[in-house]
């Protein structure tokens, strides 16, 4: 074949292709004839979503569209491509608005009228296991008890309030969704799965020279007990905010002192009081 009539059969064969389709634009009645056809709710959906939208979603529409037969499925496919998601919300460790993403962790809201915020509040890890009434235990055999105390470096906390009736917010993993997955906050022992405030103790820490502490068990000719003693626990109310998000208020009026929320005993005697985690604050006077 000369380079002519094949340079002229190309051109031909050029013309008659049929040309790249733009996308379709859909508009209601576009979707009442294609579920009027039968076509179904999937196919319907991916003709929605591989199309450009021209929906009239008004209230009185909605309801036209429903009665002509087309399927909830189809309208919230409909809305969603009318409606592009909007961005996420950036995460932030001090909005005061328990909504916005925040990383995990434990918060003490801090109302100063014109300047609301939070201030996220680092767990304290335990740097000594101490004992007290070692010699009444030893003098009366066992009979009296031995307590056990996990020991937290400080006289007096980093957070601080003045605010007697202070109010905290716990996020967990399930709030953010950027941040599942990582456990660096809770990480210590079986703390990993911590997803309520009911898994911690709000207990007042006993000031010392350069430390605090607080008793986490007692020993004695009976027997051992793990964990803070109940004449020891200070009562707090919880609400769940959003999933993943509790709102956490002390139940009574606290004094001004050291306080904290501990949680994470992975065992017994010293050996529990090292893997404690005390979230701390101070209420000052």
């Amino acid at each position: 074949m000369k380079r002519s009539s094949l340079v002229a059969l190309c051109l031909a064969a050029a013309l008659v292709a049929p040309a790249p389709a733009s996308a379709e634009t859909l508009d209601n009645n576009s979707v009442i004839t294609l579920t009027s056809a039968g076509l179904g709710d999937e196919a319907i959906v991916a003709k929605i979503k591989a199309s450009t939208p021209n929906f009239e979603l008004s209230t009185d529409q909605l309801l036209t569209l429903k009665a002509k037969g087309v399927s909830s499925r189809v309208i919230a496919a409909m809305i969603e491509a009318s409606n592009p998601k909007a961005a996420a919300p950036q995460s932030s460790t001090t909005s005061p608005d328990p909504m916005i993403p925040h990383p995990a962790g434990v918060y003490l809201f801090a109302d100063q009228r014109e300047a609301a915020h939070m201030v996220r509040i680092d767990a304290t890890v335990t740097n000594q296991a101490k004992t007290g009434g070692i010699f009444g235990y030893a003098l009366t055999g066992g009979i009296a008890s031995m307590s056990i105390k996990a020991a937290i470096q400080n006289d007096t906390a980093r957070v601080q309030t003045a605010i007697t009736t202070p109010v905290f917010y716990f996020f967990f993993d399930e709030s953010n969704q950027s941040t599942q997955g990582t456990v660096a906050t809770w990480a210590s022992g079986t703390a990993a799965t911590v997803t309520s405030p009911s898994e911690f103790t709000l207990i007042e820490l006993i000031k010392k020279s350069g430390r605090r502490e607080a008793r986490v068990g007692s020993m004695n000719i009976g027997g051992a007990k793990t964990g803070v003693m109940d004449k020891d626990r200070l009562a707090f109310t919880y609400e769940l905010i959003r999933p993943g998000v509790f709102k956490v208020t002390p139940s009574a009026t606290l004094k001004p002192g050291e306080y904290g929320f501990i949680y994470s005993l992975a065992g017994g005697g010293a050996n529990g009081a090292l893997t404690a985690r005390i979230f701390d604050f101070s209420i000052k006077g």
